[in-house]
């Protein structure tokens, strides 16, 4: 990395600065993506129409399974380009770059293909019903059949951009698309505009990602000499260690998310036997709820170039408070939103959907899902941790944990103890467990590092 000001950021800088100089612009880049995922549910839910709501929280975990591959091409590529830049390894960078773009191409025009030829059974599987089938599948054609490309690609390229450090042209190319998104909205989705619906929504959603993909590629062209991100097809030879670099820490990442697909369509299911208001109020409080948990996300994922970079030269104290700062910021921040959004549930929904039986539901539903934000976000940065210095093994574990062993198994538990509004607490048993359990394996993990140094 010739960028002197880059290689400061990742070894001199105090501590406090370097988190902020990463974390911040993804942090931005994170509440703008929440409120793009949220002007869906906000400008369908302006139609007052359940079934056209209930259809964009339907959809949710096909658009959720997209992580899975920007995960594993995303955060596995990002994870071995920092600790390649660590060691100085840059021909490695561009060929990991390299493997991590192209391989997202084709998985992208695999899960639009596979979404065509199966559309039928998959919609019955996410819980659409006859009422909300016609709308689900509208909005799923445009961010699926035509989006998924330009959906995985936007994410996967900016987990590689900020991989060299540079989390502000990132994050601006993230945003990009997100603001877009925000401005189509209204103009595909309301009668006083195309008058689309939840179609709308999804068409927005294309428009957007492809919007902010160009930003990459015009970024990488621009900057062609002075980046080790690699686009070049010449540079596309997966050798073993490339290979078996990004997938030990993009597959249990993948894992994780497909695992997040399946609690989530889990919890579709039990919700939508309880009618289409049900489901609207638990996709409007998940969409709240998703605020706190993208910030602590944008916060894991911007510490972890600094936390592989520093991994991989040997720099144990300046990973380890790296970490501590980022625990204090981020439990205080969440333990104020989970207390914000625990008195004020109601008033939260109705920004969304004045129907009374949506805001009863929502309002109960929220206060539940918030109680796990504290401990969520101990939980995201022990997983940054280990994605960043290749431990792709512990965030497996962790992955298992969260939904096989702790989350499913609760909400099947808690419906049966208190139907429908037991399904919020779920999450909160799951991070509860999974927080003891970050904070023990990171103290012994630290502790082992410091040894070794020693």
């Amino acid at each position: 990395m010739n960028d002197q000001k880059k290689i400061y950021l990742f070894e001199e800088a105090p501590v406090a600065k370097a988190v902020m100089a990463m974390s911040i612009p993804t942090i931005l880049s994170s509440l703008v993506m929440v409120i793009y995922n949220m002007a869906d549910t906000y400008f369908v839910g302006l139609l007052n129409n359940s079934v056209q709501n209930a259809a964009v929280t339907l959809a949710s975990p096909v658009l959720l399974a997209f992580n899975a591959v920007n995960n594993l091409f995303g955060v596995g590529s990002s994870s071995m380009m920092s600790r390649a830049l660590g060691r100085k390894d840059y021909d490695t960078v561009k060929k990991s770059s390299a493997f991590g773009f192209y391989c997202s191409v084709f998985s992208g025009l695999l899960f639009s293909l596979c979404f065509t030829l199966f559309r039928s059974p998959l919609l019955t599987v996410l819980g659409a019903g006859e009422d909300t089938v016609s709308a689900t599948a509208q909005y799923l054609k445009w961010t699926v059949t035509f989006g998924a490309v330009p959906s995985i690609l936007n994410v996967v390229l900016a987990y590689m951009v900020r991989s060299e450090g540079a989390s502000l042209h990132a994050s601006i190319g993230t945003m990009s698309g997100c603001l877009l998104n925000i401005i189509l909205d209204p103009i595909f989705i309301l009668p006083q505009g195309l008058g689309m619906g939840a179609a709308g929504a999804g068409f927005a959603t294309f428009l957007s990602n492809c919007t902010a993909c160009l930003y990459f590629f015009v970024l990488l062209f621009v900057k062609r000499k002075n980046t080790y991100v690699s686009l070049n097809p010449a540079m596309f030879r997966p050798g073993k260690a490339i290979v078996a670099g990004i997938c030990g820490v993009g597959i249990p990442a993948s894992i994780q998310n497909l695992l997040n697909v399946t609690g989530m369509t889990v919890l579709n299911n039990f919700t939508s036997s309880f009618g289409p208001e049900a489901v609207a109020a638990m996709g409007i409080s998940q969409k709240l709820n998703m605020i706190p948990m993208y910030i602590a996300l944008g916060l894991s994922q911007g510490l972890m170039p600094l936390i592989s970079y520093n991994y991989a030269s040997g720099n144990v104290p300046r990973m380890k408070k790296t970490l501590l700062f980022a625990v204090r910021t981020s439990i205080s921040f969440m333990v104020t939103m989970s207390v914000l959004y625990f008195l004020g549930s109601g008033f939260f929904i109705r920004l969304f959907m004045k129907n009374p039986a949506i805001v009863a539901y929502g309002s109960r539903f929220l206060r539940g899902l918030c109680l796990a934000l504290p401990f969520l976000c101990m939980d995201f940065l022990a997983v940054g941790v280990f994605q960043a210095c290749g431990m792709g093994k512990k965030a497996l574990v962790f992955a298992l944990l969260r939904k096989i062993i702790l989350e499913i198994p609760a909400l099947y538990l808690w419906n049966f103890l208190w139907p429908l509004y037991g399904l919020a607490y779920a999450q909160f048993t799951a991070e509860f467990v999974l927080a003891v359990a970050a904070v023990l394996v990171l103290v012994r993990m630290f502790r082992k590092l410091e040894k070794d140094e020693a």
